[in-house]
This record gives C-alpha cells, sequence and structure tokens, in this order.
C-alpha cells in the first residue's frame, strides 16, 4: 500500500490524495460502501464498480468469521474471489461489533470473549487471532483489534480501555510483521486511535500509535451518540497529530453534513450504512436534498429520481415509481433507493475532492451543504 498525498486545501485542512492497493487506487476523500458479511446490501458489485463508481469496500471480521467462516473463504482464494469484487477491500476487526454486544461479552489482557449473536456459541477474540483472521479475508486493509468504549463512559474508564488498545495494537502489528499474507498481494494494517471525548487521551493514543509506525490510522470511536460538535473536536485534535503523508480513516461516518465537516478536519476515508439502510427505508439522497420517498407529494412526480446524477437509477427510474415499489413492498424499489444513496455519496466525494484540487474547499462546502442536507 502507498498513499500520495496531492493536495491540501488553500483555507482548510481538507486533503485530496492516493491510496493504492494491489487491487486499485483509490482516490481521496473517498466513502466506502458498508458489505459487513461481503455484500454490500442489494447492489451486486457490478453496479457498484461501473454504475455507481465505487472505489474500495467494508467488510467485518467479526461477521465474516461467524459466516461463512474461514475455511470457506480460504477455499474460495479470499473475500475478493468469494464475492467477485476485484476493487481493494478493508475489513473491521469486529471490535465495534464487540461493543455492541455488551450483554455477550467479557474482556480481558487476552482479547475479547464473547457469544454469537447467531447461536450463543463462545469465542475469543485475541489481537493475533484477529489479524489471522483478517490474512485468511484477504483485506487489502487490516484493522487491529481495539475495544471502542461507550460515549458517556467516565474519563477513567477511557484512559483504562485505551492502555488496553494500544497493548493490543502494538501485539497486532507484531502478529503482522510476523506473518504472511495467505494470497498473492501484500495487506496493510491500521492503527485505530480511541479516547472517546477526552482531548488529552486521543493525543495521547495518537500520538503513542504514530510512535509504532503503522501505514495508516483510523479514528474510532465517535459517532456512537456523543454530539456532532465533540465528535468534530476530536477529529481535530487526532488529525493534527497523525503524519500527514498516511491515510486517516474516521470510522463509522455517517450523514453527509459529518462528512463535509470531517474532510475539512482532514479525513480521507469513511464508511457508514446510513446510505443503503435509509434507502431501504425509504429516505433517498438526491443532488438537490433528501427525499421521504413514501410521501403522497411524489405519487405523481414523473422526473427522474436524481436529474443532477447520471447513473442508471438516478435517471432511469421516476419518484412516482419508485414511490410505487416502496408502497407495493417491492424489492427493486430497495435496490433503486440504495443504488441511489451511494451514487450520491460517491458524487459528494468527488465534488469534495475537485473542490480541494482547486483551493475552494471552504466556500463550495458552505454552498453545497444546505442544499444536500434539506428535506424536499
Amino acid at each position: 500500500m502507498h498513499f500520495t498525498l496531492d493536495h491540501t486545501d488553500a483555507t482548510t485542512q481538507a486533503r485530496a490524495g492516493e491510496l493504492t492497493t494491489a487491487h486499485g487506487t483509490i482516490q481521496t476523500p473517498m466513502f466506502m460502501p458498508v458489505g459487513t458479511v461481503g455484500s454490500v446490501k442489494a447492489v451486486e458489485p457490478r453496479e457498484l464498480a461501473h454504475d455507481i463508481g465505487a472505489q474500495i469496500l467494508l467488510g467485518n471480521t467479526y461477521h465474516l468469521y461467524l459466516r461463512p467462516g474461514t475455511d470457506v473463504l480460504e477455499d474460495a482464494g479470499g473475500l475478493h474471489r468469494f464475492m467477485h469484487w476485484d476493487g481493494p477491500l478493508l475489513t473491521d476487526s469486529g471490535g465495534y461489533q464487540v461493543f455492541s454486544l455488551a450483554d455477550r461479552r467479557t474482556l480481558s489482557e487476552e482479547g475479547v470473549t464473547f457469544r454469537s449473536h447467531i447461536d450463543g456459541s463462545k469465542h475469543l477474540f485475541t489481537p493475533e487471532s484477529v489479524v489471522d483472521i483478517q490474512r485468511s479475508i484477504g483485506a487489502d486493509i487490516m484493522m487491529v483489534l481495539d475495544e471502542c468504549p461507550a460515549g458517556d463512559v467516565s474519563e477513567q474508564y477511557a484512559r483504562t480501555s485505551n492502555e488496553l488498545t494500544l497493548r493490543w495494537a502494538a501485539r497486532c502489528k507484531a502478529q503482522w510483521e510476523a506473518t504472511a499474507p495467505q494470497y498473492d498481494y501484500e495487506q496493510a494494517l491500521f492503527a485505530i486511535v480511541q479516547g472517546v471525548v477526552y482531548p488529552e487521551i486521543r493525543r495521547d493514543s495518537a500520538e503513542r500509535l504514530v510512535a509504532m509506525d503503522f501505514p495508516g490510522y483510523a479514528i474510532g470511536g465517535l459517532s456512537v451518540g456523543e454530539p456532532a460538535k465533540q465528535m468534530y473536536a476530536m477529529t481535530e485534535v487526532v488529525t493534527a497529530v497523525l503524519p500527514a503523508d498516511k491515510p486517516r480513516y474516521l470510522m463509522g461516518v455517517g450523514k453527509p453534513a459529518n462528512l463535509l465537516e470531517s474532510i475539512a478536519r482532514g479525513v480521507d476515508l469513511f464508511d457508514c450504512v446510513i446510505p443503503t439502510r435509509n434507502g431501504r427505508n425509504g429516505t433517498i439522497y438526491t443532488t438537490a436534498g433528501r427525499i421521504n420517498i413514501k410521501n403522497a407529494q411524489w405519487e405523481h412526480d414523473f422526473s427522474p429520481l436524481d436529474p443532477g446524477l447520471d447513473t442508471y437509477a438516478s435517471q432511469a427510474f421516476t419518484k412516482a415509481y419508485v414511490r410505487h415499489l416502496h408502497k407495493t413492498g417491492e424489492i427493486l424499489g430497495l435496490q433503486i433507493a440504495s443504488q441511489q444513496n451511494l451514487a450520491f455519496y460517491l458524487w459528494l466525494m468527488r465534488a469534495a475532492r475537485r473542490a480541494i484540487a482547486e483551493d475552494r474547499f471552504a466556500t463550495w462546502k458552505e454552498t453545497i451543504q444546505p442544499r444536500v442536507s434539506r428535506l424536499l
């Protein structure tokens, strides 16, 4: 993996770069569609690559470990071949999923013991085993095992938790350096900065992880219920420490406004389930604003779903038709909405990159943000 910083905006910290992996180059800033179990819900890989323009997808170690399992993935030749995706892949280590299973897991120095949400079976994730699992998956970018505390924990808990995450990160890096890829390409390992909403802990976490010299760095433990202002403040604290010549990934974020504000603070990569989950529930993002496609106002609207985008879903289907599909429970409606929302998110990333390259990101953001965030 190699990261090139092409340009930094003149008046913000927004960056345009290129992240090169064995499976292709990602132009940053970039949003990663979420394919938790090896599938972006309701969208096939061909559409993602050729119509929507996705450059990298995200999978999840916790879910892929449980189903289909590493034996199946290894027999298939890795997740790329299993899901027929030729582009780059990133896998989250499962730390957030373990956090969400608070009543089913136990933390220790060794790792985290948890019970499957599928059948209740007992499993252990250690820093070493999550690296091994991600070797079996074959992601271009792997993540360290971390604890993701709730957004309202005490400062003392956040400090203790962060110390554990730092020790786990060191063990993950040692395992990554001691093992070889299972397939015919290299895999990078990103560290995860934690610290909840405490600036001193966030800064300490970032500084000590930078000293370990990872290929890239993620910012975890945000967008878990804290106010957006705190999320932005913590992002600023961390990006001020992270090296400029390595990629920065803000995990699990988010809404269009969150993306734009975080790009302004120097973040390169994002992922979130919002575009596909909201699309399946009838919220459609367009270049003119958000639509609740189930509302009666669209019943006789035969204009394209989004005249501002040139994808098939945006141009071929009318608002009236997509509303009809949602009201009647047709699966095609969920597919079209998911495709449109992902196309919108990737359009937003491309537009941001152009604005950065032309040193007009700040003014562009102030113009575009109210437009794309409003409810039509």
